[in-house]
């Protein structure tokens, strides 16, 4: 058995390079995105619905893998999370 300092770990970073890179990864991190949209659209107050119409999801592409991102583009947006929290909220309830 392995005590502490007796064992030695060393990744392998190109194989994690490549599964984060895949389709599965990929539609994995989509649908975790895409309920926390739901959820932030669900939770939205609404006013005049900007706000609501304004939730969306957008890809990045970064170094080693892709990243999703729930946004808000309504131009009171900033406001209206740091009022309610709504999009925070959101991610959490995605989570569970």
């Amino acid at each position: 058995m392995a005590r502490h300092g007796d064992t030695d770990f060393t990744p392998n970073q190109a194989w994690f390079d490549t599964i984060l890179k895949t389709p599965k990864v990929r539609a994995k991190t989509a649908q975790a995105a895409d309920r926390s949209m739901t959820a932030a659209k669900a939770s939205a107050p609404v006013d005049s619905g900007d706000y609501q119409h304004g939730i969306k999801r957008e890809s990045r592409e970064s170094r080693y893998r892709t990243v999703e991102r729930v946004v808000a583009t309504d131009p009171k947006s900033l406001l209206i999370e740091a009022k309610t929290g709504n999009l925070a909220r959101s991610v959490k309830a995605a989570k569970r």
